[in-house]
């Protein structure tokens, strides 16, 4: 079947790095009628899928994950200005806010993540690295993101990770976002020692992570820890 056998061509694409054939594919796959929105999901979403399982397991490494994500993002540009603008909510699964916390400027671990929720459809506010604990909350506030993403690699740094949470409570607003963390430095005790809501250990983790909070909502076991053992 046309319809399965271009979208196969997508996801191998992305797995291949093609970022010149994916835009050729990109085009074929709208004049042959095939709803995009099937396409970013079972050919660009599951392509990179496979690259994030391959990166846990060591199969690959950031240079070739970040090759899959433009290749991804290369059809994605051409797919999304086609999608209606309903049909296009159900890609939109949450808004995060995303950073690297003050004091800390590695901002590797966290550009990954950031692309994978991206590319798994959320709404993404990168701060980009060193960034001061006001603007994780004042940033969730203006663009009223469900989430709250903090990554740190630097011991020292990690503790401005609690003031962000407490900062939350004092508001009184810590019902209004979920705070998530990860990145070398902490562990899952941490996660419950500062009241955060959840740790993952890598970028597939994560997005798994941002998933699984959005969908249970209050009921979702806290901290809910992706990738080890409590």
């Amino acid at each position: 079947m046309k319809r399965n056998k271009l979208i196969e061509e997508i996801r191998e694409m992305v797995v291949r790095f093609d970022a010149e054939g994916i835009k050729k594919v990109a085009y074929q796959v709208l004049e042959a009628g095939i709803d995009p929105l099937d396409v970013i999901k079972e050919g660009l979403q599951k392509g990179m899928d496979i690259m994030g399982k391959k990166y846990e397991k060591l199969e690959v490494y950031l240079p070739e994950l970040m090759m899959a994500a433009d290749t991804a993002y290369a059809a994605l540009n051409i797919l999304l200005p086609k999608i209606s603008v309903e049909a296009a909510k159900t890609l939109k699964r949450g808004k995060v806010v995303i950073g690297t916390i003050f004091g800390d400027i590695h901002d590797i671990g966290k550009n990954i993540v950031a692309t994978l929720l991206r590319i798994s459809g959320y709404e993404v506010y990168d701060l980009g690295s060193d960034v001061d604990t006001k603007l994780f909350i004042e940033t969730a506030i203006k663009e009223n993101a469900e989430i709250i993403a903090i990554s740190c690699l630097l011991s020292p740094s990690m503790y401005y990770m609690r003031d962000i949470v407490q900062r939350l409570k004092d508001m009184g607003i810590r019902d209004n976002h979920y705070v998530i963390i990860g990145g070398a430095a902490v562990y899952p005790e941490w996660t419950e020692e500062i009241g955060a809501d959840g740790w993952a250990k890598d970028a597939e983790g994560a997005v798994e992570l941002c998933k699984r909070l959005l969908e249970k909502g209050k009921e979702a076991e806290k901290p809910l820890i992706i990738g080890a053992r409590r």
